[in-house]
Order: structure tokens, then C-alpha cells, then sequence
């Protein structure tokens, strides 16, 4: 996804306290001390599906939650998956992932590691010569996976400021190289390995890895290596294809005019391995479960993936670092959560769960607008219901034993069943 003023990440931390108010209001830095994931609260089916089905805050076309884990199950649904036919958004809708598209590219990159074929070592010019400048020499592929590779900004890209401005870019092309380019004509902004940057440019780098090691288009490396071996059938790699196929749901802006436009179809070549996967909550409910139980990774590079940088690599604005290689820690009501959000214009998703997946989640919902903070209120408010411990007289309902939600009926559906 590009970096502009219209997809500028608000919800970065995923920190909440533990009152509902601020879990609908504060974004704050994850802390990394964190209670037991054995202190997660019962599953609250009344007051998850009014977390759903609340599409005015932010303003929302629809919301699909999953709730897995040995916790306890539990599945809701809201809203409609397309505004012209009013059709119901159902479990097996497609969506933009957005930058959970880095955790396919991680793991792929582990993957290869793993077999000896590329190193975290590796020096990234080394990896893809002739495409980066001398200055970049000390950049290695660990640094593109954990942000801390100190690469420039972009320069020369487009800055939407309104909707409008994203419509007119909306089918804009640029090959990698071309893309690289944006990012690399000032010198790196510091010493590789000492700080941390959240960048879409480490894995669209990190992607083109994939694709000098194994001599094929990063997708269809994630396919063979991780979507065919999942069965995940619901869950593609576009490549140059601006549209989703199969039942989707449709991503929407709000406009000058009080209007909402369809902006589903668009070019995705600026997220090209950083923000262009189309999956679902399932298949990515599946990933998740598949990588956090050690299917796709030996041990020892397992857990990278919840090994943060040492504590002296901060954030550009001082705060710890909270991104490992390929996932993103976060602390809510004292709970460790590790995974991933992600957006793109019309479409914003989070998944995360505790290492020892107890409580695991995937939200997938479709905000209008982009109002700094305003549209990561749904993922705010359905982490503080998942890890906040109320008393006991202030549950409304407990879970109860249900067949899992049908993919028809009215536009709000909800069930809950203990996993």
C-alpha cells in the first residue's frame, strides 16, 4: 500500500487500557510486559455481535469476525458485501488483505532460509544485484523483515489527499523497479539494525527475494509453499489483475459529496508484495493456526516470528520496537497478542492471536473514510471484549454450543460455539 495522507496506519500499537471508552478511542505503543494468555474472559456473544454490527463507528459497509482458539469459537457478521445489490456479506467473501500480505512473504522468506538457499545475513544487494546504490550495502534481508533497515522515504509518488485524488490514481502502474526506485534515491535514515520503521518497501524487496531465489513469481511461490498445502482456496496472489474475482465484498470511499464510490477495482502494483494478497477471515483464520503451531517453519526460525529487536532499537519516536520478523506484538487489558493489521482503501483487517492460541481472531470490516485514529475503532473495541476480564455480574451471556452461521439470511448473523 502506498504511504499517503489518505492510508496513513493509525492503529500501529494495538494497546488498549482496559475501560471499553479507551478501547474505542486509544492507539497507543504495545508494552512488552504482559499477563498470561490464561487470563483471557469467557466469550461474550451480546456484546461481540453489538461490536459487529456497529458500522457507524467508524462509518462501515459491513464487518466479519472470527473468533477462534481453545478458548472458545465464535463467528458474526454485518452489513452488505456490495451497495448496489444489497446483497448480505457472507463468510465466504474475498477480501484485500492489505499488509497482512507481509506475513505470506515472511514466512515464504523463512521458508527459504530454512533450506539454506538465501541467508538473514545476506546482504540485499547481494541478493539483487544491480538494483539498489553502493550506499545500501549494510541493508540484509533480516533487516527487510523486521523494519530495520533505515531506507529513505518515498520521493516522486502520489500524495492523495481526498478520495477524489484517489480515484484519479487509482490505475496508476509502476514496475518494481520502479517502485524501488521511489525509495532509494536519499541516503539510508539510519544505520541499519539500530532502529525501527514500519515499511511497505522492505517486503516488496523482501518479495523480490523470493522471486531471485526461486526463479518464479513471488505468488506462485506463496501458493506452492503455503496456500496449496493449507487448502487455502480462497486465498490469491492478483499479480497485475486490479480486480477481485469470485464472491467478494466491495471496498468503498466516502466523497466530497456525501456520496460513497466503489473503489474495488484498482492497481495494485505499489503494494506488490506488501499489500496485495485477496484471502478471507477463514483461509487467513487458517494461517494463522497453521504458523503459530510450527506447520510452516522448524523451530528455531519459528521463532523469529515472536522475537522482537533488542530493547535498545527503538521506534523512530522513541517508543519500543513491536515488529518481529513478519509479525506485529501487541498488548491489550495486559494480554501479549501477536499478528498482523492491514488496510487498503476500503478495507481493513486485523490478525492476531496469543502465542499459545488460546484466543485467536480475525476482523475484516470496510470503513468509508480515513480519519486519523476514527477507522481502527472496530479492531480497538473487539480486542478489549476479547482479553478484558469483567466481573461476573457484568456479563450479559455466556457461550453456548450453536451449528456454525449459515452463508445466507438477513445482513446481521452471528453464532457461537466452545472450541
Amino acid at each position: 500500500m502506498t504511504s499517503t495522507r489518505m492510508t496513513r496506519r493509525a492503529f500501529t500499537g494495538l494497546a488498549l487500557t482496559g475501560t471499553a471508552a479507551a478501547a474505542a478511542a486509544a492507539v497507543l505503543p504495545a508494552s512488552r510486559a504482559a499477563a498470561s494468555s490464561s487470563d483471557l474472559p469467557p466469550l461474550d456473544p451480546t456484546a461481540l455481535r453489538a461490536a459487529v454490527e456497529d458500522l457507524e463507528h467508524p462509518p462501515s459497509t459491513a464487518a466479519r469476525l472470527r473468533v477462534g482458539g481453545t478458548a472458545g469459537r465464535w463467528y458474526g457478521a454485518s452489513g452488505v458485501a456490495d451497495l448496489r445489490t444489497r446483497r448480505p456479506v457472507t463468510a465466504r467473501d474475498r477480501v484485500r488483505l492489505g499488509s497482512i500480505t507481509k506475513v505470506f512473504v515472511a514466512t515464504v522468506v523463512l521458508q527459504l532460509v530454512a533450506e539454506g538457499r538465501v541467508g538473514l545475513d545476506t546482504p540485499v544487494r547481494r541478493a539483487l544485484p544491480g538494483l539498489l546504490p553502493d550506499r545500501f550495502t549494510p541493508v540484509t534481508v533480516a533487516h527487510l523483515l523486521n523494519h530495520t533497515s533505515g531506507f529513505p522515504d518515498h520521493v516522486g509518488i502520489p500524495e492523495p489527499a481526498t478520495a477524489e485524488e484517489v480515484f484519479r490514481h487509482r490505475f496508476d502502474h509502476w514496475t518494481p523497479r520502479e517502485w524501488v526506485a521511489t525509495a532509494t534515491s536519499g541516503p539510508l535514515k539510519f544505520a541499519p539494525g539500530t532502529r525501527q520503521e514500519y515499511r511497505g518497501i522492505n517486503y516488496v524487496l523482501a518479495a523480490l527475494i523470493i522471486e531471485g531465489v526461486t526463479g518464479r513469481p513471488y505468488g506462485e511461490a506463496v501458493e506452492a509453499r503455503i496456500l496449496r498445502p493449507l487448502g487455502l482456496a480462497h486465498t490469491v496472489v492478483p499479480g497485475d489483475d486490479p480486480r477481485i474475482h469470485g464472491p467478494h465484498v466491495h471496498g468503498y470511499l466516502a466523497t466530497a459529496d456525501g456520496g460513497l464510490r466503489d473503489i474495488t477495482v484498482r492497481d495494485q502494483s505499489a503494494a506488490r508484495g506488501e499489500g496485495d494478497i485477496i484471502s478471507t477471515p477463514e483461509d487467513l483464520d487458517s494461517m494463522l493456526a497453521a504458523l503459530f503451531s510450527g506447520e510452516l517453519l522448524p523451530p528455531e526460525l519459528s521463532g523469529l516470528l515472536f522475537t522482537l529487536p533488542p530493547d535498545d532499537v527503538r521506534m523512530l519516536d522513541g517508543s519500543p520496537a513491536r515488529y518481529s520478523s513478519g509479525l506485529q506484538q501487541a498488548t491489550v487489558n495486559g494480554v501479549t497478542l501477536w499478528g498482523k493489521t492491514g488496510e487498503t482503501y476500503g478495507y481493513k483487517n486485523a490478525a492476531f492471536s496469543t502465542r499459545d492460541q488460546r484466543r485467536r481472531f480475525v476482523l475484516a470490516y470496510h470503513p468509508t473514510a480515513a480519519r486519523d485514529g476514527e477507522e481502527s475503532r472496530m479492531i480497538a473495541r473487539i480486542a478489549d471484549l476479547l482479553t478484558r476480564v469483567r466481573p461476573r455480574a457484568a456479563l450479559r451471556s455466556s457461550p453456548c454450543s450453536v451449528p456454525p452461521p449459515s452463508d445466507s439470511g438477513s445482513t446481521s448473523r452471528s453464532g457461537t460455539t466452545r472450541g
